[in-house]
């Protein structure tokens, strides 16, 4: 399932509602997520896996938890200290 933006016009907590559905298919029904967001929040929560690109290409992949803690790439880095986007 390819999710673009799929939280970005939407409240918190109506944003909320709506990962915790992906989550429950992704589990109920063995589902592959991409999400495509600007919100790096969801993604350090909800991810096994981050790709970060800049103008379309890869700068940056692995493990959300490698990824997001410990950036290699100054560009992951200026979207972890500017909140995502």
């Amino acid at each position: 399932l390819v999710c673009d933006e799929i939280t970005s016009a939407l409240d918190p907590e109506t944003a909320a509602r709506v990962l915790d559905l992906l989550d429950e298919l992704r589990r109920t029904l063995g589902l592959t997520v991409v999400m495509v967001t600007h919100d790096l929040a969801a993604a350090a929560s909800r991810a096994d896996q981050v790709v970060v690109l800049d103008e379309g290409r890869v700068v940056e992949a692995g493990r959300a938890d490698r990824v997001l803690v410990n950036p290699r790439h100054a560009v992951t880095r200026g979207l972890l200290a500017h909140g995502g986007g």
